[in-house]
């Protein structure tokens, strides 16, 4: 059970339209309505704002009806304008005239707050986003229940822009989901999106905000890891405990001339973890040397990481 609400609203009737966000909105749902395998992923409803009219009493239904459910995620997503005052922010449907007649960003905190999903994210591309869950009283203090994650295109202060039709975060939002921000094990996670989007973004650039209070993090898509998970899970039995160092001969190289089926087979595991950061040579420039020398590898601390989760049944 896992429900996804993707809002994209570009016509608005009394203030001026946007040009990406309906765009923006059928882009996420291509990514979460499956995975990368073509398995079910969500179950996606949408909503669209192009020349007809998304209005705030069926934006408020409809997100109050996402997190009504008892799910295992349930997940807002919405593009469009936000405004914001000094008694909070708003997400502005088609028949928003001044802003302030919105949807609260507290009702949405309500329902979210409420709601018996396991796992509640909302991800928003409006500006003043970052406004979300912000006490305007103590806006340095969020309130967030268990499981939930929130996810925003900009601060409560900042527009989110948008290029070549298309919001810039849901761009990087989208890549995120297509695989960009993937772990090893082909899982992405909202803590992976948020980290691939900082790190797009510069500066001087919008900022994103991400907020959370969760156990642990859900995957919003599976993709095809960049390893096989048997590869993987070796990882414990080549670096059987911290600080090993795997030492390497010239028989690992098949190029060498006394070459070992046995030992290259090994080394192009080994390889395919270097070009990950699991591992690095030591004493040379790259994993050839490192064999021909007779030299060793080590575990990065990502590497180390996956060792532990290896070690202990967690891949």
């Amino acid at each position: 059970m896992r429900k996804a609400l993707v809002v994209g609203i570009d016509f608005y009737k009394h203030i001026s339209s946007l040009h990406g966000c309906v765009n923006d909105a059928y882009a996420v749902k291509a990514m979460l309505d499956r995975n990368a395998d073509g398995s079910v992923n969500f179950g996606v409803r949408l909503i669209t704002g192009a020349g007809d009219v998304a209005t705030r009493q069926e934006l408020r239904d409809a997100i109050k009806e996402l997190f009504e459910g008892d799910d295992e995620i349930a997940l807002l997503y919405f593009a469009g304008h936000g405004y914001i005052e000094s008694t909070g922010g708003y997400l502005c449907a088609s028949d928003t005239k001044s802003g302030d007649d919105g949807l609260a960003l507290s009702d949405i905190m309500i329902f979210a707050n409420k709601s018996k999903s396991r796992n509640k994210v909302i991800i928003l591309d409006s500006c003043h986003g970052g406004g979300i869950a912000q006490d305007p009283g103590q806006p340095a203090m969020s309130e967030l229940s268990d499981g939930m994650t929130i996810l925003t295109a900009s601060t409560a202060e900042q527009y989110a822009t948008e290029e070549n039709g298309s919001g810039v975060f849901t761009g990087l939002l989208v890549d995120a989901l297509g695989g960009a921000a993937a772990n090893l094990v082909g899982d992405v996670t909202p803590g992976g999106v948020y980290a691939h989007v900082d790190q797009s973004l510069g500066p001087w650039a919008q900022r994103p905000v991400f907020k959370t209070n969760v156990k642990t993090f859900v995957s919003l898509r599976s993709v095809q890891p960049p390893l096989e998970l048997g590869h993987l899970r070796r990882i414990a039995e080549f670096f059987p405990s911290p600080g090993y160092e795997f030492p390497l001969s010239p028989e690992y190289e098949p190029d060498s001339p006394n070459p070992d089926p046995d030992k290259n087979a090994v080394f192009a595991i080994l390889q395919k973890f270097n070009r990950v950061n699991l591992l690095v040579p030591v004493g040379a420039p790259h994993m050839y040397y490192a064999a021909m020398e007779s030299r060793t590898a080590k575990l990065t601390a990502l590497g180390e990481h996956y060792r532990r989760l290896v070690e202990r049944g967690l891949i």
